[in-house]
């Protein structure tokens, strides 16, 4: 099993970290001509405007559309989640995202850099006691039919599935604990 990582800015290496823990094959995908032997793909936390404007240079949106429709998963963390959402709110003038999963997302609905907190979490094929780690988070407004919402923060969602869309608003690749990217490996990716 490969999977890759999207690695233009972010919280990259830490996902690679905990893949290679899990005894996966990470790869750090800087172009889009690596995504093609790819089971999985990770967009990670950083700055979503960013991210987007460089997915914009090196031209990633159409072949992520066109490699997930071919059965490579997704997973969006934090500012990846704005990414992989249907609808942004509060979205910056022009940024784009891949409106692959059936959700819509607040950007920085947790507060700014400085609101920044972790919190124990109940998620859903996970158990409890699961520390998430939020920064600038967006959360979950909404989300269509056939989207799961796999855990929720003070009311809010702020993990969901959808296929193999998976999104979370927090920083499992912070954590240590590898609950997260071992439900992503062996339920969405080989879904």
């Amino acid at each position: 099993m490969r999977i890759g990582v999207l690695a233009l800015q972010g919280a990259f290496r830490e996902h690679i970290m905990m893949l290679e823990a899990l005894d996966v094959t990470a790869v750090a995908v800087r172009l889009p001509e690596q995504l093609g032997d790819l089971n999985g793909l990770i967009i990670p936390g950083g700055e979503s405007t960013a991210i987007g404007k460089l997915m914009e240079t090196y031209e990633f949106y159409e072949p992520i559309k066109q490699q997930h429709g071919a059965g490579m998963a997704v997973w969006g963390t934090c500012a990846g989640a704005i990414l992989v959402a249907r609808e942004v709110l509060d979205a910056v003038p022009g940024q784009r995202s891949l409106e692959l999963m059936d959700i819509v997302v607040r950007r920085n609905a947790f507060g700014r850099q400085v609101d920044s907190f972790e919190a124990d979490l109940s998620l859903a094929h996970l158990g409890e006691d699961y520390r998430g780690v939020f920064i600038r988070a967006p959360w979950i407004e909404s989300v269509g039919d056939g989207v799961e919402v796999l855990g929720e923060h003070e009311g809010v969602a702020i993990a969901a599935r959808q296929g193999q869309l998976l999104a979370t608003v927090f920083h499992p690749e912070l954590t240590g604990d590898p609950r997260v990217h071992r439900y992503f490996i062996e339920h969405v990716v080989s879904s």
